[in-house]
């Protein structure tokens, strides 16, 4: 039988602690420090720093268990949730709830706070610093059903997580491999046959003969940007996906609710800026320059635009390829050419100019056709497990609040639950 109760009952409540920057001893490579920064869509969280074992002792009474539930309660960002995969630290904006596994499933309890984002956002109230403290958290109200029933709606829900998560460490590996073969042939030149080859003098350095270093203006046959009405496009709830900051970082990742719309009719009226299949983004203005994405075979859309902070760049395909072109762009060395184009600016970016005058080296056509080959499957396999995150998203999404509320009912299916749901 469901009851309702609070989010106390679930377990204990704890909030973070953030260890000070004059005891850097604190800080090391031991467990987790999860910020509200760190916590992305989904259960798992990737931490920029990690605290050290002095600093696990200092903060023991603050430290989380496996499994624990963090949810961001103070700022802009109220409502984003992680789920621990080990023994972690977070910072005061968070508080969290170690389940009581004995009469609780923390993968229920991870999934039911997800839907919560407008509940406590509702508590905060329109303060300029929205906030809600543990003890107004800890006394939200839940409506939760028998452990057996939260175990089963959990196995549903995380089945899809489970695939999405294999399906990003796909990616991540795919990544890695297209990279380290761009790297390998175009920057440490071991292409086959680079045993035979001579080296000469160049702008960027030696490079092998029959390679040149050239202007990417020269290999481009469209450098433009795009706009968004004035005022922007945040009051636009169903109409074109336009692109800026928040969707420029990297192939086959978007952030699909973090999208900014225009109108059919400004869309339509949009001259420059309308993606076409392949196009590689690059963000050219602020804190963000020089990160690139790559949009083709209909991800993430397949009728979309940017707005003025991002060039579209096509190659002719004839020495440089759009995968060529991307790959490059990804280099640390290409970001910091990029970023260095106008580095003393109060607004840091790069022009037309500075993207057309930007040199990289070229290989002959035969080589260049063989390596396209080569990791084009890589680039490909990224965006198909994309488009498959997506839907399994979606459909995630589609039954969350169902399961949740009960509204589907799962107490009488036999499914089977997964070990560490019963440890």
């Amino acid at each position: 039988m469901w009851k309702i109760i609070r989010i106390a009952d679930f377990g204990k409540v704890i909030t973070g602690n953030t260890p000070s920057s004059n005891n850097p001893e604190h800080f090391g490579d031991s467990y987790p420090f999860i910020t509200p920064t760190d916590m992305r869509t989904g259960r798992i969280v990737h931490t920029e720093r990690r605290i050290s074992e002095e600093g696990h002792f200092k903060f023991r009474r603050q430290i989380l268990p496996v499994r624990s539930v963090c949810f961001v309660c103070i700022g802009a960002t109220i409502g984003k949730i992680c789920l621990t995969t080990e023994k972690s630290l977070t910072n005061q904006q968070i508080n969290s709830v170690v389940v009581d596994t004995v009469k609780h499933d923390p993968f229920f309890v991870f999934y039911l706070l997800s839907t919560y984002a407008d509940k406590v956002k509702s508590i905060a109230g329109g303060a300029a610093t929205p906030i809600v403290n543990k003890t107004s958290f800890a006394n939200i109200e839940a409506l939760v059903p028998p452990l057996p029933t939260q175990q089963k709606i959990a196995a549903i829900l995380s089945a899809y997580d489970d695939l999405i998560e294999n399906n990003l460490r796909r990616i991540q590996i795919l990544e890695e491999m297209a990279q380290n073969l761009y790297r390998e042939w175009f920057v440490k030149f071991r292409f086959p046959g680079h045993e035979q080859a001579l080296f000469v003098d160049s702008p960027l350095g030696k490079i092998p003969e029959g390679w040149d270093v050239v202007n990417l203006g020269d290999h481009l046959i469209a450098l433009e940007s795009g706009k968004r009405p004035k005022g922007g496009a945040q009051n636009i709830l169903n109409g074109i996906p336009s692109v800026g900051a928040e969707n420029i970082f990297g192939i086959g990742r978007h952030r699909y609710q973090s999208e900014k719309f225009v109108s059919h009719d400004f869309f339509d009226a949009m001259r420059k800026g309308i993606v076409k299949n392949g196009d590689v983004a690059l963000y050219k203005d602020g804190a963000y320059i020089g990160r690139s994405s790559y949009f083709r075979d209909a991800f993430p859309h397949t009728k979309f635009c940017v707005n003025e902070h991002v060039f579209l760049l096509r190659t002719t395909g004839k020495r440089v390829t759009q995968n060529v072109l991307y790959l490059w762009l990804q280099e640390p060395n290409t970001v910091s050419e990029i970023r260095a184009n106008n580095a003393n600016a109060a607004q840091p970016g790069i022009n037309q100019s500075g993207v057309n005058g930007l040199k990289l080296i070229v290989p002959p056509i035969e080589i260049l056709n063989y390596f396209d080959a080569t990791v084009e499957l890589h680039l490909a396999t990224i965006i198909s497990l994309a488009k498959k995150n997506e839907i399994l998203r979606s459909t995630r999404e589609m039954l969350l609040p169902k399961l949740i509320s009960g509204e589907v009912d799962v107490s009488d299916l036999d499914i089977t639950i997964p070990e560490e749901a019963v440890a």
